[in-house]
């Protein structure tokens, strides 16, 4: 699959313009590529732009190359994702598909659609030609080569053709010689949190952070507690915040969210420090710009534990202003609604 998408991008010229979203691997991918190429891209985000950060992507701005298009989420209209991608069709010349899901939602829209084009219809088929068939040890000066490529916020596909490796086993390598996707998941969702605080302003004051520091499968028994101790720096009120994000809300990862063994090492913490423990959990997006934040107070979920047969009502967690500046003052850590 990768080949044939990066075929594609490699037929691009200057003369082109391309229209990508960047919510899933393949499209960043595309888009590191486009950029390296110097192909005018207009970049779609939600709600707001947040990758200034990357390299390819200052200097693609810096020399008016690229148009960032933010699709604002408001109380009166959310853009779900088929009325988001039924209006980018709208917009396009030609549309051309990677790999599209044949039981997916996005299906149906295309075969509305008029000049489209779909590069790959069978992913196994591609996922086992693009793997390594005899495996060989990465050099010290390949995985120079790949670190240096890697954050300069190249493509896999020029690290592909600059070190002549299978799409998959960069792709591998890079997982192996950087941070676990999971952990940087938490980590830019834990970033986001930090924003909305404005610690960098001065508005709370940073006095925790935890690292998940690991050795194998040997880690600090602080790993298990929350994440972050922030203090008010008006009102001198310190309270700790244990973030998650998750793509959907579901049942099963709720259990995962609220582990009874975790809520007891927290509520001992809560009461050796003398400091109110609160959930803040993104939902949907990504983890750096989730659809939807929720604040759940520990005893909101002690509680719920000690009513297992109650149904959570998320909707009285939810924050209304999602991006709003995060304040804990005069917010009450035994909030419990009932359904």
């Amino acid at each position: 699959m990768y080949g044939q998408v990066f075929a594609w991008v490699d037929s691009l010229t200057g003369e082109d313009t391309v229209m990508c979203c960047d919510t899933s691997a393949l499209e960043e991918e595309v888009l590191k590529a486009l950029l390296v190429r110097k192909i005018p891209v207009v970049l779609v985000v939600m709600n707001r732009f947040r990758r200034q950060n990357n390299f390819q992507i200052e200097l693609a701005l810096k020399e008016n190359r690229m148009l960032v298009m933010v699709l604002k989420q408001g109380q009166s209209h959310r853009w779900h994702p088929a009325e988001r991608n039924k209006h980018l069709m709208s917009l396009a010349d030609r549309i051309v598909g990677g790999y599209i899901n044949r039981q997916g939602s996005l299906l149906p829209l295309l075969s509305e659609q008029r000049r489209t084009t779909i590069l790959s219809n069978n992913f196994a088929t591609m996922y086992a030609a693009e793997n390594d068939r005899h495996y060989q040890r990465w050099t010290v000066a390949e995985d120079r080569t790949l670190l240096r490529m890697y954050y300069e916020d190249q493509s896999i596909h020029d690290i592909h053709q600059r070190l002549g490796r299978s799409y998959l086993a960069v792709r591998e390598r890079i997982h192996s010689l950087t941070m676990p996707e999971d952990l940087l998941k938490g980590r830019e969702f834990e970033e986001l949190v930090l924003e909305l605080l404005d610690v960098k302003g001065g508005r709370h004051l940073l006095k925790e952070w935890r690292g998940d520091k690991t050795l194998g499968k040997v880690s600090p028994e602080n790993n298990r507690l929350p994440d972050l101790i922030v203090e008010d720096t008006a009102t001198q009120r310190t309270v700790a915040i244990e973030c998650k994000w998750r793509k959907m809300l579901t049942a099963d990862n709720v259990q995962d969210l609220f582990e009874s063994e975790r809520i007891e090492l927290f509520e001992r913490f809560a009461c050796r420090r003398k400091t109110p423990v609160f959930f803040l959990i993104g939902i949907g997006g990504e983890p750096s710009e989730p659809l939807d934040i929720y604040i759940v107070p520990l005893a909101a979920v002690t509680e719920h534990i000690a009513h297992d047969d109650t149904p959570w009502d998320f909707e009285s967690f939810k924050r209304t202003e999602t991006f709003a500046p995060l304040t804990f003052d005069g917010m009450t850590p035994v909030t419990f609604v009932r359904g």
